[in-house]
């Protein structure tokens, strides 16, 4: 999946507002929440080098935030990164070069969407013994 093709994969699944935060990078662009305007993910056009690869081209890629138990699996597997510029504990950047299947791209788009919506004041009865969500790769 591309950029193009990722924006309105969230556009069109999650009606999620874009904006542009950064003057400096006017191609940083950042998909939030409608209702707590949390970011979900933040694609961005970067120097390969920022990934520790051995290229100064740049590439698009996608920040998500991940579940920390994941984080370490994910990495190993080709065009999944340490996160560029964020907390590399919960989240990861994603390479929008092909090289990680959209289904897998999917799946962690809406793991992301789904850390960061809002939470619910009131417990539940009916929460896993756990209380996290599952997520099967």
């Amino acid at each position: 999946m591309n950029r193009a093709e990722l924006k309105t994969c969230m556009e069109e699944t999650y009606n999620a507002v874009s904006d542009f935060p950064w003057e400096s990078d006017p191609d940083y662009e950042v998909f939030r929440h409608c209702n707590n305007k949390k970011w979900f993910a933040l694609i961005m056009n970067i120097s390969k080098a920022k990934l520790g690869l051995p290229s100064d081209e740049m590439t698009d890629v996608v920040n998500l935030k991940c579940d920390p138990l994941l984080i370490g699996s994910l990495r190993s597997e080709p065009g999944i990164f340490p996160a560029y510029h964020m907390s590399k504990e919960h989240w990861i950047t994603v390479s929008l070069d092909g090289s990680v299947p959209d289904d897998k791209l999917k799946m962690l788009l809406d793991m992301s969407f789904e850390l960061t919506s809002a939470k619910s004041k009131r417990k539940t009865a009916n929460k896993s013994a756990a209380g996290k969500e599952e997520y099967r790769l």
